[in-house]
Protein backbone atom coordinates (compact mmCIF):
# COMPACT_ATOMS: atom_id res chain seq x y z
CA UNK A 1 0.00 0.00 0.00
CA UNK A 2 2.88 2.30 1.18
CA UNK A 3 5.12 1.60 -2.21
CA UNK A 4 1.37 2.33 -4.16
CA UNK A 5 0.80 5.61 -2.74
CA UNK A 6 4.52 6.80 -3.35
CA UNK A 7 3.60 5.77 -7.06
CA UNK A 8 0.70 8.07 -7.03
CA UNK A 9 2.73 11.25 -5.36
CA UNK A 10 5.62 10.61 -7.61
CA UNK A 11 3.19 11.13 -10.86
CA UNK A 12 1.78 14.17 -8.76
CA UNK A 13 5.12 15.73 -7.51
CA UNK A 14 7.88 14.01 -8.63
CA UNK A 15 10.25 16.14 -6.69
CA UNK A 16 8.73 15.26 -3.28
CA UNK A 17 7.72 11.50 -4.87
CA UNK A 18 11.69 10.69 -5.26
CA UNK A 19 12.43 12.12 -1.69
CA UNK A 20 10.43 9.71 0.36
CA UNK A 21 10.80 6.58 -2.55
CA UNK A 22 14.83 7.46 -1.32
CA UNK A 23 13.87 8.51 2.43
CA UNK A 24 12.41 4.70 2.65
CA UNK A 25 14.41 2.22 0.35
CA UNK A 26 13.15 -1.32 -0.39
CA UNK A 27 14.89 -4.59 -1.39
CA UNK A 28 15.24 -5.49 -5.15
CA UNK A 29 13.13 -8.20 -4.31
CA UNK A 30 10.46 -6.05 -2.49
CA UNK A 31 10.07 -3.31 -5.09
CA UNK A 32 9.67 -6.03 -7.25
CA UNK A 33 6.57 -8.21 -5.99
CA UNK A 34 5.21 -4.48 -4.63
CA UNK A 35 5.52 -2.51 -7.68
CA UNK A 36 6.70 -3.91 -10.79
CA UNK A 37 5.10 -7.32 -10.92
CA UNK A 38 1.60 -5.91 -10.14
CA UNK A 39 1.80 -3.10 -11.91
CA UNK A 40 3.07 -4.63 -15.03
CA UNK A 41 -0.51 -6.70 -15.53
CA UNK A 42 -2.05 -3.26 -16.04
CA UNK A 43 -0.77 -3.08 -19.69
CA UNK A 44 -0.65 -6.79 -20.37
CA UNK A 45 -4.27 -7.61 -19.11
CA UNK A 46 -6.05 -4.40 -20.68
CA UNK A 47 -4.35 -4.94 -23.68
CA UNK A 48 -5.33 -8.18 -24.34
CA UNK A 49 -8.87 -7.43 -23.38
CA UNK A 50 -8.52 -4.49 -26.12
CA UNK A 51 -7.07 -5.97 -29.35
CA UNK A 52 -9.33 -9.01 -28.74
CA UNK A 53 -12.75 -8.06 -27.57
CA UNK A 54 -13.07 -4.01 -29.35
CA UNK A 55 -10.31 -4.25 -31.93
CA UNK A 56 -9.17 -0.76 -33.38
CA UNK A 57 -9.96 0.59 -37.14
CA UNK A 58 -7.58 2.60 -39.34
CA UNK A 59 -10.47 2.84 -42.01
CA UNK A 60 -13.84 0.47 -42.32
CA UNK A 61 -14.68 -2.27 -39.77
CA UNK A 62 -11.90 -3.08 -36.76
CA UNK A 63 -9.44 -5.16 -36.59
CA UNK A 64 -9.23 -7.79 -33.59
CA UNK A 65 -6.33 -10.08 -32.87
CA UNK A 66 -7.90 -13.79 -32.24
CA UNK A 67 -7.44 -14.54 -28.39
CA UNK A 68 -4.79 -17.69 -29.53
CA UNK A 69 -2.73 -15.65 -31.04
CA UNK A 70 -2.75 -12.56 -28.29
CA UNK A 71 -2.72 -14.33 -25.48
CA UNK A 72 1.38 -15.16 -25.64
CA UNK A 73 2.09 -11.92 -27.10
CA UNK A 74 0.53 -10.18 -24.05
CA UNK A 75 2.43 -12.77 -21.57
CA UNK A 76 5.51 -12.10 -23.43
CA UNK A 77 5.07 -8.47 -22.99
CA UNK A 78 4.52 -8.68 -19.40
CA UNK A 79 7.88 -10.41 -19.04
CA UNK A 80 9.72 -8.06 -21.37
CA UNK A 81 8.51 -5.30 -18.89
CA UNK A 82 9.42 -6.80 -15.88
CA UNK A 83 12.61 -8.36 -17.34
CA UNK A 84 13.46 -4.56 -18.55
CA UNK A 85 13.35 -2.99 -15.27
CA UNK A 86 15.43 -5.66 -13.89
CA UNK A 87 17.76 -5.03 -16.77
CA UNK A 88 17.93 -1.20 -16.41
CA UNK A 89 18.26 -1.28 -12.89
CA UNK A 90 21.31 -4.15 -12.87
CA UNK A 91 22.65 -1.47 -15.34
CA UNK A 92 22.04 1.52 -13.19
CA UNK A 93 23.75 -0.90 -10.14
CA UNK A 94 26.62 -1.53 -12.52
CA UNK A 95 27.19 2.21 -13.14
CA UNK A 96 27.08 2.84 -9.52
CA UNK A 97 31.01 2.62 -8.48
CA UNK A 98 32.22 5.09 -11.94
CA UNK A 99 29.24 8.21 -10.82
CA UNK A 100 29.89 7.26 -7.20
CA UNK A 101 26.65 6.58 -5.90
CA UNK A 102 25.62 5.32 -2.54
CA UNK A 103 25.14 2.19 -0.83
CA UNK A 104 23.16 -0.51 -2.20
CA UNK A 105 23.17 0.54 -5.63
CA UNK A 106 21.44 -2.59 -6.94
CA UNK A 107 18.30 -2.19 -4.78
CA UNK A 108 18.19 1.88 -5.83
CA UNK A 109 18.87 1.04 -8.86
CA UNK A 110 15.68 -1.55 -9.40
CA UNK A 111 13.40 0.95 -7.35
CA UNK A 112 14.73 3.87 -10.03
CA UNK A 113 13.64 2.15 -12.87
CA UNK A 114 10.46 0.11 -11.45
CA UNK A 115 9.13 3.97 -10.29
CA UNK A 116 10.27 5.56 -13.62
CA UNK A 117 8.12 3.45 -15.27
CA UNK A 118 4.89 4.06 -13.39
CA UNK A 119 3.25 6.09 -15.79
CA UNK A 120 3.89 3.87 -18.31
CA UNK A 121 2.50 1.20 -16.80
CA UNK A 122 -0.63 3.11 -15.34
CA UNK A 123 -1.11 4.24 -19.41
CA UNK A 124 -1.71 0.63 -19.93
CA UNK A 125 -5.57 1.40 -19.40
CA UNK A 126 -6.12 2.64 -22.68
CA UNK A 127 -5.49 -0.54 -23.68
CA UNK A 128 -9.21 -1.64 -22.89
CA UNK A 129 -10.56 0.04 -25.70
CA UNK A 130 -7.22 0.89 -28.22
CA UNK A 131 -7.78 4.32 -30.46
CA UNK A 132 -4.46 4.67 -32.71
CA UNK A 133 -4.34 7.96 -32.92
CA UNK A 134 -4.73 8.83 -28.79
CA UNK A 135 -3.13 6.10 -28.11
CA UNK A 136 0.02 7.48 -29.92
CA UNK A 137 -0.19 11.20 -28.38
CA UNK A 138 -0.55 9.89 -25.04
CA UNK A 139 1.79 7.54 -25.32
CA UNK A 140 4.33 10.04 -26.68
CA UNK A 141 3.99 12.49 -23.46
CA UNK A 142 3.96 9.33 -21.16
CA UNK A 143 7.37 8.77 -22.74
CA UNK A 144 8.42 11.90 -22.14
CA UNK A 145 7.35 12.34 -18.52
CA UNK A 146 9.04 8.85 -18.06
CA UNK A 147 12.37 10.02 -19.16
CA UNK A 148 11.78 13.39 -17.06
CA UNK A 149 11.15 11.27 -13.63
CA UNK A 150 14.04 9.44 -14.66
CA UNK A 151 16.15 12.78 -14.82
CA UNK A 152 14.70 13.88 -11.73
CA UNK A 153 15.32 10.76 -9.60
CA UNK A 154 18.59 9.16 -10.41
CA UNK A 155 20.75 11.75 -8.11
CA UNK A 156 17.99 11.30 -5.57
CA UNK A 157 17.58 7.88 -5.65
CA UNK A 158 21.04 7.02 -6.32
CA UNK A 159 23.06 9.61 -4.30
CA UNK A 160 24.82 10.77 -7.02
CA UNK A 161 26.45 14.19 -6.51
CA UNK A 162 24.47 16.79 -8.40
CA UNK A 163 27.18 17.29 -10.74
CA UNK A 164 27.43 13.64 -12.07
CA UNK A 165 23.53 12.84 -11.83
CA UNK A 166 22.79 14.58 -15.26
CA UNK A 167 25.40 12.19 -16.80
CA UNK A 168 24.52 8.96 -14.95
CA UNK A 169 20.71 9.64 -16.31
CA UNK A 170 22.17 10.00 -19.50
CA UNK A 171 24.12 6.80 -19.90
CA UNK A 172 20.51 5.52 -18.24
CA UNK A 173 18.80 6.52 -21.28
CA UNK A 174 21.32 5.36 -23.97
CA UNK A 175 20.80 2.05 -22.55
CA UNK A 176 17.10 1.92 -22.51
CA UNK A 177 17.46 3.19 -26.06
CA UNK A 178 19.80 0.19 -27.01
CA UNK A 179 17.70 -1.99 -25.13
CA UNK A 180 14.55 -1.13 -26.77
CA UNK A 181 16.20 -1.34 -30.31
CA UNK A 182 17.22 -4.94 -29.18
CA UNK A 183 13.60 -5.59 -27.83
CA UNK A 184 12.17 -5.26 -31.67
CA UNK A 185 14.86 -7.38 -32.79
CA UNK A 186 13.85 -10.30 -30.52
CA UNK A 187 10.24 -9.43 -31.38
CA UNK A 188 10.74 -10.30 -34.87
CA UNK A 189 12.64 -13.48 -34.35
CA UNK A 190 9.95 -14.20 -31.97
CA UNK A 191 7.09 -13.41 -34.53
CA UNK A 192 9.17 -16.09 -37.03
CA UNK A 193 9.65 -18.51 -34.83
CA UNK A 194 5.65 -18.80 -34.98
CA UNK A 195 4.20 -16.10 -32.15
CA UNK A 196 2.85 -13.98 -34.77
CA UNK A 197 -0.47 -12.26 -34.91
CA UNK A 198 -3.65 -13.42 -36.26
CA UNK A 199 -6.18 -11.08 -37.00
CA UNK A 200 -10.25 -11.37 -37.20
CA UNK A 201 -12.22 -8.85 -38.98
Amino acid sequence: MKTLFNSILLTLNPKSGWSRIAENPTGMMQTLVSHTIPLAFIPAVCWYAGVTQVGWAVMGDPIKLTPESALPMCILFYVAMVAGVIFLGSMAGWMATTYNAGERAFDRGVALISHTATPFFLAGFLGVYPVLWLDIVIGTAVACFCIYLLFQGTGTIMQVPPERAFLYAAALFAVALVAFVALLGATVIIWDLGAAPEYTY
